[in-house]
């Protein structure tokens, strides 16, 4: 039975990981893309982990540590790489209805 939970866990890991590949292939702009991409990796790589440390709960303490660093670092170097493609002037997508950055650039050139 633990290992039917595990292995259904593993699977819906291995599924959030696809749907993050179907993301990055149909999304229009590097922005969304980027976005689809660290959302379901996040989780796909989470779940599956989990999965995996169910199967063999010798592994868990080590996969938690692993689970807990995805956590932090996907999200955040994703950010990262975002504001690096703004500022290099990667353009939005013409169907994109705001760039919340570039608003605050200019009230800041405003404010200063």
């Amino acid at each position: 039975m633990i290992m039917l939970i595990a292995s259904l866990i593993t699977l819906l890991g291995a599924l959030f990981l696809f749907l993050g590949s179907m993301g990055v292939l149909r999304m229009p702009d590097v922005y969304n893309r980027m976005q689809a991409g660290t959302k379901a990796t996040t989780m796909g790589s989470m779940l599956s982990l989990i999965g995996v440390g169910i199967a063999t709960p010798e592994w868990l303490p080590k996969l938690i540590i692993l689970i807990l660093f995805i956590l932090f670092t996907n999200p955040i170097s994703s950010h990262a790489l975002a504001r690096a493609a703004h500022f290099a002037g990667i353009k939005l997508t013409d169907i994109s209805l705001r760039d919340n950055l570039k608003d605050d650039e200019t009230e800041e050139k405003h404010d200063a």
